[in-house]
């Protein structure tokens, strides 16, 4: 491995670790809810505002990512949204009341939505077009790694709680209030996130936007050979000229393919059901008449399934192309998501086949919708509204994780589990017709050649 492309690999791992803290957040809280709820005496009100307080935070900091990331540069953004996760965990672990605790829920989600939005696009700006779908594949690997050990975390945790402690304060902190440690854990990751960043470059397409060439040509001199770097800032320049001659905004005929794409993929990435199954999971499989415990370990199955198939995608997403992978992932996902649906109508659920069926699922998301999601609507759009483009888009994602999240359960009761996957298969057969007929494949091409299959016919 040459030195410039170990300097990609550390950057582009560097900034995933953002993915890490977004699922290590989003995830802490399945462990930690009952606990919270029996020492606060919350009723469903509270409880619902204690788990959607993260959600209304994750949606602000989408809104503000765009204008704060194009003001102050991406790298900058990708620290701001890992001294969210710092302070959130160690005001969770601390709250001197259930208000502090909620808010500082809240300021872990501005965290997950700045990076959701920075995260992969610093890595889609920074990536070579060869390297690039296996390099955004890593923060949804880091997502499904960050999942894992929350769960992991609050296992050992738990465990750990029916230990004897010779202090009063330990016995507090890991026994009578469990849940504190649980969210004080994610310090750990934030810490060496932090860390890490400050051996991270400034984005040098953002660079290039702000007339900083020589700065941009450093970076990509690290990075690049002389030839690739000359050639990339060419491209980039070329397109910069370009964007300055026709002044693309969000409202621009141009942009309503790409961004029809992009809000189509990240809204029917959660209407198949994916964070329904991670976080219901157990719910699901005791429903199926599987005992709690087991539900449990089969959840932490789901995750290690989950992160497999991801890596997977990463090797695949730029050797088969980004469209394929979508299409073969959604076939799965369709497939497995009735026949789930049938062994509930049947009620046939106590044998193996249904966690193969889910496992199957889990796997299909893996390789196909949970990263290429991710990918393409970081791909697709020119740099002069890159940004901004990308925050819609996930916008639209976490608009659909709240849609989703509040009326699962809803579904689940009233109309049973078979109906309910029912209702996700549909969902994914829309999303494989339109994959099939508008998707375009974005395999090697460069950011700025991407503006010809996108932009320039429109």
């Amino acid at each position: 491995m040459s030195s410039h492309v170990a300097r990609q690999q550390f950057i582009c791992i560097t900034v995933a670790i953002g993915g890490l803290l977004f699922g290590f957040d989003t995830a802490v809280i399945s462990g930690a809810i009952t606990l919270i709820k029996n020492q606060f005496a919350l009723d469903t009100v509270m409880e619902g505002w204690l788990v959607s307080s993260g959600l209304a935070g994750c949606i602000l900091g989408v809104l503000i990512t765009g204008l704060v990331s194009d003001r102050i540069g991406r790298k900058k953004t990708i620290a701001l949204a890992g001294i969210m996760f710092l302070t959130s965990a160690v005001g969770c672990a601390f709250p001197p009341s259930f208000s502090v605790l909620v808010i500082a829920r809240m300021i872990g989600g501005v965290g997950v939505g700045m990076a959701s939005v920075v995260s992969p696009m610093y890595i889609a700006e920074f990536a070579p077009a060869s390297h690039r779908g296996r390099m955004i594949a890593y923060y949804q690997l880091a997502i499904t790694l960050g999942i894992l050990l929350a769960y992991f975390s609050n296992a050992l945790l738990v465990n750990y709680s029916h230990h004897s402690f010779n202090s009063d304060w330990s016995n507090w902190f890991f026994h009578t209030e469990a849940w504190r440690p649980m969210f004080l854990a994610m310090a750990i990751p934030s810490v060496v996130f932090l860390a890490l960043l400050t051996r991270v470059p400034e984005s040098p397409r953002w660079l290039m936007s702000r007339q900083q060439t020589a700065k941009a040509t450093a970076i990509m001199q690290q990075v690049r050979s002389a030839d690739e770097a000359a050639k990339e800032l060419a491209e980039i320049s070329k397109a910069a000229g370009r964007a300055s001659a026709r002044r693309i905004s969000l409202t621009s005929p141009a942009i309503r393919l790409p961004l029809m794409i992009g809000i189509v993929l990240a809204v029917f990435q959660q209407f198949s059901g994916i964070n329904a199954i991670i976080y219901y999971g157990p719910s699901i499989f005791e429903a199926a008449g599987i005992d709690s415990s087991n539900a449990l370990l089969f959840q932490v199955i789901i995750g290690a399934v989950n992160m497999l198939f991801t890596i997977l995608a990463i090797r695949w997403a730029d050797k088969y192309g980004r469209r394929i992978l979508l299409i073969a992932g959604l076939t799965g996902i369709v497939v497995s998501l009735v026949l789930c649906g049938l062994l509930f109508y049947t009620n046939n659920t106590q044998g193996p086949l249904l966690l193969i069926l889910m496992l199957t699922y889990i796997a299909c998301f893996a390789f196909s919708l949970g990263p290429v999601t991710w990918i393409v609507i970081n791909e697709i759009f020119p740099t002069e509204v890159r940004v901004k483009a990308v925050a819609v888009c996930t916008l639209a994602l976490w608009i659909a994780v709240w849609m989703v999240g509040q009326f699962f359960p809803w579904l689940l009761e009233k109309t049973g589990a078979a109906v309910t996957f029912w209702m996700f298969a549909l969902c994914s057969l829309i999303n494989f017709v339109f994959s099939l007929k508008v998707v375009k494949e974005t395999k090697g091409k460069t950011l700025e050649e991407m503006e010809e299959v996108f932009i320039a016919p429109h």
